[in-house]
């Protein structure tokens, strides 16, 4: 007898460093891809000309001149490389290189391998994290999912008798960090102030689709979502009782992820900052939500990259006359 066949998920596609100094071995082929990913078919709208032109590549200078008046533009503007005076390829190679790891990669490293100093290794990653920001991502759940996981945990220094939820006499030693996750799909992790019922209630209500199957712990503040029965179909695992799975109900999506977000930062980072542990959040969310795509990682975190504020010149839309 035959068995099932397994549901193997698609690889994803290799992509080496033989593959990335093929694709961008200068600063020229770099500025190049910039332009193509911000004008596809070629043409700027000229802001001199007041028209779609084609723009040619300026030879002393970053930038595009209309074939027409000369204007420039720059590719660069706007961007996380905005004003930047390392070179585009070493812009490149530090996305690459943090594509590439599944726990991240630390600002020392890229200065050990690129040759720049830590205050721009650090500045450059600063700025890579900025740009992996899921929060306009679809809301999770909703009727005839698998359902959505919802569990908070604590990050930051180690003190004695500091285990699990804050201790009130020492609020400052860790961070608290909401997570909400969609079994078999995305997740989204917030670095908040408090785990308190209005924080969290108000993370569902805004990330959580209506009649969506939620599961928690036993925490208090998951006591409100019985006041939501028309909107929520709750389950909570009890593990203070070390209970941790009955059938299909438990928290073990959300705690796999925190398992990972906790091993990455302590050994790749040591220690992360109140003011930027978000950031890091975003980075370890990002890569988890790709998990299953077939595009390498290095390619989505190409595509993230935008002008800040849609700042892209194209043709004004037509204004109504009102």
């Amino acid at each position: 007898m035959e068995g099932k066949p397994m549901n193997r998920k698609p690889k994803m596609t290799r992509y080496t460093k033989k593959h990335f100094d093929f694709q961008f071995p200068d600063d020229a082929t770099c500025l190049e891809w910039l332009f193509r990913r911000f004008y596809p078919d070629g043409t700027v709208f000229c802001d001199k000309c007041q028209k779609q032109t084609k723009h040619h590549r300026v030879v002393s200078r970053p930038s595009y001149s209309c074939d027409y008046c000369g204007h420039h533009v720059h590719p660069t503007a706007d961007t996380i490389f905005h004003k930047s005076p390392t070179p585009l390829t070493t812009w490149f190679y530090a996305i690459y290189l943090m594509a590439s790891t599944r726990c991240g990669i630390s600002a020392k490293q890229i200065e050990r391998e690129t040759g720049v100093t830590y205050k721009t290794a650090w500045r450059m990653f600063k700025q890579i994290r900025m740009m992996l920001d899921d929060e306009n991502g679809a809301p999770f759940g909703g009727k005839g999912t698998k359902g959505v996981e919802i569990d908070e945990t604590y990050i930051g220094g180690r003190r004695r008798g500091l285990r699990g939820r804050v201790n009130l006499e020492f609020p400052d030693k860790k961070t608290p960090v909401v997570g909400v996750v969609e079994r078999g799909g995305s997740v989204r992790a917030y670095a908040t102030l408090d785990t308190k019922k209005d924080t969290i209630m108000g993370i569902i209500k805004e990330r959580v689709l209506p009649q969506s199957t939620v599961f928690t712990d036993d925490y208090c503040v998951y006591d409100d979502l019985k006041h939501h029965r028309n909107e929520y179909t709750h389950h909570r695992i009890n593990h203070s009782q070390k209970v941790y799975v009955v059938g299909n109900i438990h928290t073990n999506t959300i705690e796999g992820f925190w398992s990972l977000v906790k091993n990455g930062l302590r050994g790749v980072y040591h220690s992360v900052g109140k003011p930027y542990l978000q950031s890091y959040l975003n980075e370890y969310s990002f890569r988890y939500n790709r998990r299953f795509d077939v595009q390498p990682m290095f390619t989505s975190f190409l595509n993230q990259i935008t002008k800040r504020d849609a700042v892209v010149r194209s043709a004004p839309a037509v204004q109504e006359p009102f």
